[in-house]
């Protein structure tokens, strides 16, 4: 089984050097090289070509999330995991918007980092919980003061809807299929096409 490749980008040489402890005691992962600020990080990822760059934020010179936007420009299937002490919804979104697949803090237990190595190169996405439960408050405080419609056919909806007056579903007797309820359009619906 084929190691994942990666490549660490942090300014402080004693955390790089933790996780490439961290990293080694992996079976099935590697570190394969290492930069201390963004410009470095771009040239290193050009160079050794890794599976997963992890990389923080607030380095020195290029700034990190252009450092990610140039490494996932010039080679695509480079995963971008953010490492990173700022639990700041707006870095999020911007390391999202500049091609990140993950971000996870750095006071996140070592598993946590693992797990999101693993979960990135499988094509999937990794927050770090404490992150992930800051964007669902802030969707529920959003979606609480949002005014908001009823959907459609709701007890809300006045009749009419997005997609007009009665279209409901009419359950047949209990079968022991998918097919127990069936969509049938009322009489006045028929009628008014």
């Amino acid at each position: 089984m084929a190691k994942i490749r990666i490549m660490l980008a942090d300014d402080h040489t004693l955390f790089r050097q933790g996780i490439r402890t961290l990293i080694s005691a992996e079976a099935d992962m590697e570190v394969i090289g290492e930069a201390s600020n963004g410009g470095d990080a771009v040239d290193k990822a050009n160079e050794v070509r890794p599976d997963v760059v992890l990389m923080d934020i607030g380095m020195p010179g290029l700034s990190s999330f252009e450092a990610t936007r140039q490494i996932k420009k010039n080679r695509p299937e480079t995963k971008v995991l953010f490492l990173t002490m700022y639990d700041d919804e707006d870095y999020l979104v911007e390391g999202m918007e500049v091609g990140a697949s993950g971000y996870v803090l750095k006071d996140s237990p070592s598993q946590q980092l693992v797990a999101a190595v693993r979960d990135i190169c499988r094509g999937g996405s990794y927050l770090s919980p404490r992150m992930l439960s800051q964007l669902v408050d802030d969707f529920r405080t959003r979606a609480k003061s949002a005014h908001r419609l009823p959907r459609a056919g709701s007890a809300q909806d006045a009749g009419g809807g997005q997609f007009g007056e009665g279209n409901r579903l009419r359950p047949e007797p209990q079968r022991e299929n998918c097919r127990s309820a069936q969509v049938q359009p009322d009489a006045q619906a028929r009628h008014s096409q």
